[in-house]
């Protein structure tokens, strides 16, 4: 036997502070100090917060007249179905982009406008507004364009564009740089001018709110762009943007209908994922609808995951979901075959603090290929492919390193960049690839050292002894509408047993005190090796109920284990719990 390691760098985040308005509102709607415990260590959290979460939805949505041009919008759009002017939605091709290409498409439709959804290709355009795109726009008389998710860069796309005689209205959630386009509207919660309360919103959510804004007047219309709220969820959940506030009412009202009423091409879809609909959760939207959308955008043609959403009928729909049911499949093929080629290639090269690699793989596994990198290596990844002139790369970030700094201090490589933190994109001729790896090694080691193991964020740390079924209830309420269930750090259990189990999991017995617990550890078939009965270990995991024989029964569904006393010092100095 060996100690057991734990594959994460367990984090218990601290807490923020919590006023006795916010305490005395929690006891009012049944939730524990434990609970809230675990609400403040993820976040900021008043009446308000709560509310978001616990009342009516609809109550937590903002104005959207307070949208940066809004009235610019909607006399736009006005004037649009008084002429009987064609428009061109056009929305990026992941499925935020795409869930805010089918609300705008459907809020128009709806007002009585024609309508073409236009989705650019990843290779050939790339992101934003493109020139192929304003031609198409010009070739079919559209006199106005829309975008969802994207825009905010495309400042000489949107000139040549108003210089053909299209107007341009903007939609878009990310980062503006320092030159603005010169668009009729720029509806971005990120302008320096904003009077928008919340600045948190996905591309998708943007879009939401802007069919808020055309849908008014009758409750008919404000109807019909609540229904919307489905295609919001999703290109929210997708996003990964933070679901609070706004953005959870959004995703409450969405989930709802996607129980309830899910349209034909979600319905199909969700039955490929094998979703139960009626249980329809945040996590199924992650794993199960999410890749399918975006497969199109990766290995095929997006537009096909567009008509996908905006299927009226059954029929169509089935059909649709069966093309992204294939690409999907192709998506996970090719992003296998490309991971064993760069794991092979990342493993005959020199080691870096900061890897580089280059391979012939379609442009759309790019980034999840350097995703996994960077999760199984513990260092940043930049991973380029030299299928197209010039090369395309996406980077993830490790170890704390700032793409969007790394990138930013070589900008005078690149042909194109952009990014975040975590997440970031360029165009690279093969010429400077030797530069660039040089530079970005030089930036990395510049950094703080750090813990290499990824984070594993802790809501809770209990004794052995607590990890029992009232814990369970309390922390019951905080699970949905896009809040994961409670990780939990259990300090002082002994193994009892341990064994292997069929699909590279672990079952363990646990004992506490008099008392034994069955563990699960999914996807860890190296823990039953490392463990053996007599074992004393302390755990993260999710509290879960199991029924077996008629019986209930707690289970830990274990998400990493370590040597007893492991959590001792990340749990407060003298307390039981943290």
């Amino acid at each position: 036997m060996t100690d057991p390691s734990p594959h994460y760098h367990w984090v218990v985040p601290e807490a923020h502070p919590v006023s006795e308005a916010t305490i005395e509102d929690a006891k009012r709607r049944g939730l524990s100090p434990r609970a809230l415990r675990v609400l403040s260590r993820r976040g900021p959290v008043d009446p308000t917060e709560l509310a978001s979460r616990f009342d009516e939805p609809e109550a937590a949505l903002h104005d959207p007249a307070l949208l940066p041009d809004a009235a610019a919008v909607r006399a736009r759009v006005d004037d649009a179905r008084r002429a009987g002017e064609s428009v061109m939605v056009l929305g990026d091709f992941d499925a935020d982009g795409l869930t805010g290409l089918a609300i705008l498409t459907l809020a128009l439709r709806h007002l009585g406008l024609t309508v073409e959804p236009y989705v650019p290709d990843r290779t050939g355009e790339g992101h934003g507004l493109s020139a192929a795109a304003v031609e198409h726009a010009h070739a079919a008389g559209h006199g106005l364009i829309i975008t969802a998710d994207t825009g905010s860069a495309s400042v000489v796309e949107v000139a040549a564009a108003r210089t053909a005689g299209i107007d341009v209205i903007v939609t878009d959630h990310h980062v503006l740089g320092t030159e603005l386009p010169n668009a009729l509207a720029l509806v971005n919660a990120q302008r320096a001018d904003n009077a928008y309360p919340d600045t948190g919103l996905s591309g998708a959510g943007i879009a939401f709110k802007v069919a808020q804004l055309l849908l008014d007047g009758s409750e008919e219309k404000r109807a019909a762009a609540l229904a919307l709220a489905d295609l919001a969820a999703i290109g929210s959940v997708a996003d990964v943007v933070p679901i609070v506030g706004e953005n959870r009412a959004i995703v409450r009202l969405g989930l709802a209908r996607l129980q309830r009423e899910p349209r034909p091409g979600l319905a199909a879809l969700m039955r490929r994922a094998r979703v139960d609909i009626g249980a329809m959760s945040t996590e199924d939207i992650s794993f199960g609808l999410a890749p399918r959308i975006n497969a199109m955008g990766r290995v095929g043609d997006p537009t096909v995951a567009a008509q996908l959403l905006l299927a009226a009928d059954t029929d169509t729909a089935e059909t649709l979901a069966d093309e992204l049911e294939a690409a999907n499949r192709q998506r996970r093929e090719l992003t296998a075959s490309a991971m064993a080629e760069a794991r092979t290639t990342l493993a005959a090269a020199p080691t870096s603090v900061f890897s580089v690699i280059v391979g012939d793989w379609p442009v759309g596994v790019i980034g999840l290929v350097a995703g996994r990198l960077a999760e199984e290596t513990g260092r940043p990844a930049l991973v380029l492919s030299s299928s197209v002139e010039p090369w395309r790369g996406s980077a993830r970030s490790a170890g704390g390193v700032d793409l969007a700094a790394a990138f930013a201090a070589c900008s005078d490589l690149f042909e194109r960049f952009g990014g975040h933190p975590a997440a970031a994109g360029c165009h690279l001729e093969a010429a400077n690839l030797d530069a660039l790896r040089d530079r970005l090694q030089a930036f990395a080691e510049a950094q703080p050292p750090t813990d290499p193991r990824p984070s594993l964020s802790i809501d809770l740390v209990q004794s052995a002894d607590a990890a029992e079924y009232v814990l369970l209830r309390e922390l019951a309420p905080l699970e949905g509408a896009g809040d994961a269930r409670p990780l939990v750090g259990i300090a002082g259990l002994a193994v009892t047993r341990v064994r292997a189990a069929n699909g590279g999991h672990t079952q363990l017995t646990l004992r506490r005190g008099v008392e034994t617990i069955d563990g699960i550890a999914f996807g860890r078939a190296d823990l039953a090796e490392q463990l053996t009965e007599g074992s004393e270990i302390d755990v993260v995991a999710r509290l879960a109920s199991n029924t077996f024989g008629g019986w209930e029964r707690l289970q830990l569904e274990i998400r990493d284990v370590a040597p007893a006393g492991w959590l001792r010092p990340l749990r407060s100095p003298g307390a039981g719990a943290r």
